[in-house]
């Protein structure tokens, strides 16, 4: 299955961008969590307030749905600029990144999703861009060809990657400001599901927030994907508020257990159990043996198994843990096993 298309998939879906958008804070004041990032953010944008200038280009990571499209539109609202959103994948050829940088006014906020993504050709456009408010254009070719500098109006970028390690350290150094989001507390999530309730209209009592909350992977975009889920069951099977036990029938049905796994997280468990005694096996026989991609399972499975403790990585390969076994029920084949 395409990870975009689990229930818990931390990677946002089509369709849910204009819902998404209603749920969005607008000022830090709103923004739940990140408190570190937020307070440094609030220093860095009244810095630039007092300066009368652009903040400085920021560099937004960490895994995905925690809110680096969020912040960047918070940032923006902050500062009264305006923001362009593109990402790394649209931006093709070098002529895409002129015709962007061109159409920027003063102050204005660039938004780049994915920008690990960017091509060697079209990142060495952008330096000049980032460092000088420069755009170099090359006219004509081979021995008559010349460079054309044109200036650009004084704008940030505002960069959002899952993975950093990607980044060309060229690019990377000419972020003024780099900002890592983690993982949310499960009293945050709370508050996030608490603001989205209120905002939706649902009605929900506590004990069924706290349920929510603790399958939602410690992730807002997981959380709210939840919550709009079990109020649908809720509508048809109840009388519209989500209950406790409303909630646990619906995350039964949806197979989201009590700490967020689904079918394809207790199957790669399973493998390694049941078809490799626990471990160690390889990435890629798991890969194999699974029908799954190696990358994504290294990438979007195997964080969060390895962040409860139930898998491990060794030099030799993947081990289910003994709190992997406990929560699926089993024992460990031996001693061996246990991590």
């Amino acid at each position: 299955m395409p990870i975009e298309e689990r229930l818990i998939s931390p990677i946002g879906k089509k369709g849910e961008d204009a819902l998404d958008l209603s749920l969005r804070p607008k000022f830090l004041a709103e923004y739940i969590g990140q408190e570190k990032v937020k307070q440094n953010l609030e220093i860095t944008i009244a810095a630039a307030k007092k300066r009368t200038e652009p903040i400085e280009h920021i560099l937004l990571y960490g895994a995905p749905g925690l809110g680096k499209t969020t912040l960047a539109h918070v940032i923006a609202n902050e500062t009264g600029a305006n923001i362009r959103v593109t990402s790394g994948p649209v931006i093709e050829k070098t002529g895409d990144l002129a015709a962007i940088l061109t159409n920027l006014e003063e102050g204005d906020i660039l938004f780049i999703d994915e920008i690990h993504r960017l091509s060697k050709t079209v990142e060495e456009i952008l330096y000049p861009a980032m460092e000088d408010y420069a755009l170099d254009i090359v006219m004509g070719k081979g021995p008559s060809a010349r460079t054309l500098r044109l200036d650009l109006p004084k704008f940030t970028i505002i960069g959002a990657t899952t993975l950093a390690s990607l980044l060309s350290a060229p690019l990377r150094d000419r972020f003024g400001i780099t900002h890592h989001l983690n993982f949310y507390e499960p009293d945050d999530i709370e508050q996030i599901i608490s603001r989205s309730a209120r905002i939706l209209n649902i009605e929900i009592n506590d004990e069924a927030k706290k349920e929510i909350a603790n399958r939602s992977r410690r992730t807002p975009r997981i959380a709210n994907r939840l919550l709009k889920r079990v109020r649908d069951y809720c509508e048809v099977k109840g009388d519209g508020r989500i209950t406790l036990e409303h909630c646990l029938e619906a995350m039964k049905m949806l197979e989201v257990d009590s700490l967020g796994l689904d079918f394809i997280d207790r199957r790669i468990l399973e493998t390694i159990i049941h078809k490799f005694k626990g471990g160690p096996v390889g990435l890629n026989t798991l890969a194999a043996a699974t029908g799954e991609e190696a990358d994504t399972i290294e990438n979007m499975y195997e964080p969060y198994l390895m962040q409860l403790g139930f898998l491990d990585r060794s030099p030799r390969g993947r081990i289910v843990t003994a709190l992997g076994y406990e929560h699926l029920g089993l024992k460990p084949a031996g001693q061996d096993k246990l991590v």
